[in-house]
């Protein structure tokens, strides 16, 4: 399993733990969802190009960042 299949792994796990939280989210935390579920999409797909023989750039690299980053935030914002 390469590096980016692992980082989906757990952007995947992730997401589908906070996805069973946010009925009780606020607004704010509920529009940050939606942002990232549009990150999350087009990180899955440069992730299954990958796959294909492409090499992963700084951009996906960053992309990824900023979706573990959102979900951390998310996490932290609905223990509050």
């Amino acid at each position: 399993m390469s590096d980016v299949d692992k980082i989906l792994e757990q952007l995947k796990q992730k997401r589908d733990e906070l996805k069973l939280q946010m009925h009780l989210a606020s607004k704010d935390a509920s529009d940050e969802w939606e942002e990232l579920e549009g990150k999350m999409k087009r990180f899955a797909e440069k992730a299954e190009l990958n796959r294909s023989g492409e090499a992963v750039g700084d951009a996906l690299e960053k992309l990824g960042r900023e979706l573990k980053d959102g979900y951390d935030r998310l996490r932290r914002a609905m223990k509050d």
